[in-house]
């Protein structure tokens, strides 16, 4: 079975996001104990994505998170690097535009999209920098951009148990139900090596994003940042 490493090679990660195409949703919802689907319903809600707008949604996976997005009318483009992914999320949602994109260089015209957003995929990426420079990029003067991601638990406690959870008991509990629970060794350490909330905020400034914000879910489990590009008439 396949599994990435922390230097987050292109090609490794979308094999292994191949592997466990099939089960993933349901391999999510067991190791967070149902809260994933919690967490897409509030970024859902901060999307707010409307009627005639256009938003592209990366790493979309299977277009679980996609399909909320059509809820109230918006346009969505569903983007995954895991050819995997994309023939199961087509499989099971024909209506969406599933498109192969990788975030370090979108297929996409400047100014394109009325909202980015990326759920638990840019801590996969190789180049962080050059994903949000390319979604600066792909966003409309004004456009919004909605992050969520694993972040770091505000609570001390809480944050050394959860930090045993990810490394002890959810690749055990990834073998039960996942295809490929090698798959979830990585994704436990690549959660553990990423920034906090803070810092990820600054790195988001540092792209160029305007009015940088974010909101804790679950303790800080989750975090989701919210911003804008530049540049709207006022």
């Amino acid at each position: 079975m396949n599994r990435a490493q922390l230097d987050k090679q292109p090609a490794d990660v979308a094999s292994m996001f191949d592997d466990v195409a099939s089960r993933y949703d349901l391999t999510n919802d067991v190791l967070t104990f149902g809260l994933a689907r919690t967490w897409r319903r509030t970024v859902a809600h901060s999307v707010a994505a409307g009627p005639g707008e256009r938003v592209l949604d990366l790493a979309a996976g299977t277009g679980t998170s996609s399909m909320t997005f059509t809820h109230h009318g918006a346009e969505v483009v569903a983007g995954d690097i895991s050819q995997g992914m994309l023939t199961e999320g087509r499989r099971r949602h024909p209506k969406i535009d599933f498109i192969y994109a990788d975030a370090m260089d979108l297929p996409f015209s400047d100014a394109s999209f009325d909202v980015v957003t990326i759920s638990f995929g840019i801590r996969n990426v190789n180049d962080v920098d050059t994903a949000l420079a390319e979604m600066l990029r792909v966003l409309k003067p004004g456009g919004r951009l909605i992050i969520c991601e694993f972040s770091t638990p505000t609570f001390d406690p809480f944050s050394l148990v959860y930090k045993e959870y990810l490394m002890r008991a959810l690749p055990a509990v990834a073998k039960a139900v996942s295809s490929n629970p090698e798959a979830y060794v990585y994704l436990a350490e690549s959660i553990r090596a990423w920034p906090d909330q803070d810092e990820f905020a600054q790195q988001i400034l540092g792209a160029g994003f305007d009015q940088v914000k974010h909101r804790n879910l679950t303790g800080g489990i989750v975090a989701i940042h919210h911003a804008l590009k530049p540049g709207a008439e006022r």
